[in-house]
């Protein structure tokens, strides 16, 4: 066996698992769960409809490149969202279709990663989507941990830095909007990225699949294509995005993204994903299309996610820390007790589940930034996430 496989922590969620092993939640509550950052919003009929029409398409085998149509549906996605100038993006070279972002983001760092190298480095921040950390490892990279703290607005400091550490950096994961604090890195600092990754060598993976989850209808979170081009960079050279219709789109279950920016790395990565046998269904890619060419079901369920939010806010003011995030569908809240214990109490006593921010980040320079913190995600119903929120509230009074 791969000996880097022992090397792998267990995933959050199983240990969230072992956490709640031996609780007796009151049966009078029915379960809220807060934990998982699946959207429960109504996938649109239309994504649903256009995977029923194509599913004659089941009897030929689909290019790993995808369809030519649907590559030019998400540049021109791309393009109208990131203003990008028309036609800067090549259906051809510039973008991949991939079965979501989660296996395209692990496999992308088996590609990039070359082991010859000595001390190959894979950074990324600190809480992160535990996918970076495995990816780098199964790599054979080590993975280095830039922490997330109010003190830098939790975001990294990518200032602080050690100089040899981005000598060795061979691939830097960003998640911006961020998963869990729903920290936008603005685009000035993603312009030094990029003037970074070419000075030193290295790869820029932009996870921006929270992107169009946001609260301000006039101040969309930037990308990484989006500061290339506005820093002249337009071949989008050492930059590469991830896009999701799992959270845009309501659509967890299509499994369908994709993967956009230098071609010159997409050339590559498409020659291993060609090994990898992972082309896109060809009733996911027609429902692809659909989706990536309508905004109104995307405005409508950022609207779901502002009322959300609004709600539960005001039922916590002045019981639990927290602030509103700048965009994503999580709160990052602090806690009056270790997060572990805060997570174990509130599920034994009010039956609601939430995830300790202790199991998504590493401890790294003295400092675990996930400690005394819980992750909730506000994906369930309104009823549900006030209803949560009021069991959150009840449980703080009675500590």
């Amino acid at each position: 066996m791969n000996s880097d496989l022992q090397k792998l922590q267990p995933y959050p969620f199983e240990k969230l698992r072992k956490l709640k092993e031996g609780c007796r939640p009151p049966s009078a509550l029915d379960h809220i769960a807060l934990s998982i950052g699946e959207p429960r919003h109504s996938t649109p009929a239309f994504i649903t409809e256009a995977v029923l029409s194509h599913l004659h398409g089941l009897s030929a085998y689909p290019l790993t490149k995808g369809a030519p149509e649907l590559r030019e549906a998400i540049c021109e996605w791309l393009e109208n969202r990131f203003a990008l100038p028309s036609g800067s993006l090549d259906p051809e070279h510039h973008v991949l279709p991939v079965n979501g972002t989660r296996e395209a983001l692990f496999s992308f760092a088996q590609a990039i990663v070359d082991r010859d190298q000595p001390r190959p480095l894979v950074l990324m921040p600190n809480p992160f989507y535990q996918i970076y950390e495995g990816a780098a490892l199964l790599a054979g990279a080590r993975p280095e941990f830039l922490n997330c703290t109010e003190e830098t607005d939790l975001m990294p400091d990518f200032d602080a830095v050690d100089e040899q550490i981005w000598k060795d950096c061979q691939l830097l994961y960003l998640c911006s909007p961020h998963n869990p604090t729903g920290a936008v890195i603005p685009e000035q600092t993603l312009a030094k990225l990029i003037d970074l990754a070419h000075q030193h060598d290295f790869i820029i993976a932009a996870d921006e699949c929270y992107s169009e989850i946001y609260f301000d209808e006039n101040r969309p979170p930037a990308g990484l294509l989006q500061a290339a081009t506005n820093a002249g960079n337009d071949s989008y050279s050492r930059c590469v995005v991830f896009h999701s219709l799992s959270k845009r789109s309501n659509a967890p279950g299509l499994r369908s993204g994709f993967v956009a920016g230098d071609k010159d790395v997409l050339e590559q990565f498409l020659r291993y994903r060609t090994y990898h046998g992972c082309a896109m269904p060809p009733h996911h890619q027609a429902a692809s299309i659909q989706a990536w060419r309508d905004e109104k079901h995307v405005q409508e369920s950022r609207r779901a996610y502002q009322e959300k939010f609004a709600a539960v806010l005001e039922i916590l003011d002045g019981h639990l820390p927290v602030d509103m995030p700048e965009a994503g569908f999580y709160l990052w809240a602090k806690t009056p007790l270790p997060d572990t214990d805060f997570a174990r109490r509130l599920y034994e006593e009010q039956n609601v589940t939430v995830l300790p921010g202790s199991y998504l980040s590493r401890t790294a320079q003295g400092v675990n930034p996930g400690e005394d913190r819980i992750r909730m995600a506000l994906v369930a119903p309104m009823d549900e996430c006030a209803d949560a929120a009021n069991r959150i509230k009840h449980l703080i009074e009675s500590i």
